[in-house]
């Protein structure tokens, strides 16, 4: 089965290098969002710079770009493990995209999508605690980052699949890193909050 694992690696990667906050931008006619609010061609940034109707369907093209190969592969009969690899193969095309330079997105929605796929409970806690901290404290980055942080936990608590969860450890940490900056603004007082 490793042409078919090659194959969905690569495939998976090339859909995650699809910017939907560049397409949308452009078929809205708004800004491109590389260039504008924080540079970043994510939902957050797209929201700042178009409003919610682009965001949101900004989030959902994110999210199912990490969704849709996942499911593609567990129904072709890849078990976790792999169907995991094929979630990094879709984060690591939206955060090091080939079509735009390897200069992406932060993960966070590509994320959420694959642990949707990797299991619905699995996306839902994440989801959860994403809200649950966000109506708390706030402040979107934070509430990714908790939710980040916890995910590797709950994802081994709801999967029992040890080798799985080594990967989503992984891409939890990758995120750290694409929010070096927001972490930064944290530390320093100047993070944005979410308006009401």
């Amino acid at each position: 089965m490793l042409p078919e694992f090659s194959f969905a690696i690569i495939f998976s990667y090339l859909i995650g290098s699809i910017s939907t906050a560049i397409i949308v931008c452009k078929v809205m006619n708004l800004p491109d969002p590389r260039t504008q609010g924080s540079n970043n061609p994510g939902a957050t940034n797209v929201l700042r710079i178009g409003g919610k109707k682009a965001a949101t369907i900004t989030l959902l093209g994110d999210g199912l770009k990490g969704a849709l190969p996942v499911l593609l592969v567990l129904y072709l009969g890849f078990d976790l493990v792999d169907a995991t690899w094929v979630a990094l193969a879709a984060f690591l095309g939206h955060v090091y995209p080939v079509f735009f330079g390897f200069k992406g997105g932060k993960g966070v929605a590509t994320f959420l999508g694959a642990l949707f796929a990797l299991g619905f409970t699995i996306g839902a806690t994440f989801a959860l605690i994403w809200l649950f901290v966000a109506k708390v404290l706030k402040i979107s980055s934070l509430s990714a980052l908790i939710a980040t942080f916890l995910s590797p936990v709950f994802f081994y608590f709801l999967s029992g699949n040890l080798q799985a969860t080594y990967i989503i450890i992984l891409m939890s940490l990758l995120i750290f890193i694409t929010h070096r900056s927001n972490i930064k603004r944290m530390l320093s007082g100047d993070e944005g909050s979410i308006k009401s």
